[in-house]
């Protein structure tokens, strides 16, 4: 099993980084990809590259209903001040305008529309990535697992188009919900988010909502390389859902890795410059390689 352990020195108190040196405004904002609610919305960076670029899809964290497209990590934007792939930032329903699968819904569209705008923004649609933090991460990981959404009947353009990307790199996203079961969970963001009062007991929710909700539900042979960032003293999102999803996969013959950050608690999933080195491998391994 793949698992690295990375020597990150005092992540009890990891900070969430952001940008600064790497502050160029986006070249599109707040483009709808959807009309059935004003935050289906996305931001667009492009590279400037002669070629058409990868792409790299940002889902932000807050707990599926808090957070802002405008706080990308400074590891993806520097992929696209250095010219090397594009970012598309992604803003989606939250649980108190809609719960699941509002929220995943809007994400697999967002790749939909990407792939349909791929030749007007210069990006290669056989390229694109996911990524993201804690609500991020799991709708990430949610993304990259699900089974193609694509509807070649429609006559909406975006939904003929595929919502498959080539690679997803997750950090600290909740991947199972049947764990609540076994493990407590106090946020009270894993109850609303599938449209339940914080503290309800899991054996007094749909088994089927559960099972929707989780990732690891739709893990298979055909799925893309997926790497995921943990902290093991998260107590948020408990470890165990990234070892478990990590199994899973292996099992299944998918290529994937997790890096276990000593000590580290949720703010891992700040995708600070700390914790993302082995991610920026992963990028430039599956989506600027030949």
């Amino acid at each position: 099993m793949r698992i690295f352990v990375a020597c990150v020195l005092s992540l009890g108190l990891l900070p969430i980084i952001t940008l600064s040196s790497f502050a160029q405004d986006a070249t599109y904002r707040d483009i709808a990809y959807d009309d059935d609610d004003p935050a289906q919305r996305v931001d667009v960076y492009l590279a400037k590259s002669d070629k058409p670029t990868p792409a790299m899809i940002f889902i932000h964290g807050g707990g599926w209903r808090a957070g802002s497209k405008s706080n990308v990590p400074r590891w993806l934007k520097r992929f696209v001040a250095e010219g090397q792939l594009s970012l598309v930032s992604v803003e989606y329903r939250f649980t108190n305008v809609k719960t699941h699968p509002a929220q995943v819904d809007d994400c697999l569209r967002a790749v939909q529309f990407v792939r349909h705008n791929a030749a007007k923004w210069n990006i290669d649609p056989k390229r694109l990535g996911v990524t993201g933090g804690s609500a991020g991460g799991h709708l990430s990981a949610y993304v990259a697992l699900h089974d193609d959404a694509a509807k070649p009947d429609s006559t909406d353009p975006v939904e003929r188009e595929s919502s498959r990307v080539a690679c997803a790199v997750p950090f600290a996203g909740p991947t199972d919900w049947s764990l609540l079961s076994t493990i407590e969970h106090r946020h009270p963001a894993y109850r609303q988010l599938i449209g339940y009062e914080p503290g309800t007991p899991a054996d007094k929710m749909s088994p089927e909502l559960m099972k929707d909700v989780s990732p690891i539900a739709f893990a298979s042979k055909d799925d893309p390389p997926m790497l995921q960032v943990h902290g093991d003293k998260d107590d948020i999102v408990p470890i165990e859902h990234a070892l478990r999803l990590h199994e899973k996969l292996q099992s299944l013959g998918v290529s994937s890795e997790l890096v276990v950050i000593p000590g580290g608690n949720h703010g891992v999933a700040g995708a600070g410059d700390a914790v993302t080195a082995r991610a920026t491998a992963f990028v430039r391994q599956h989506l600027l390689s030949p």
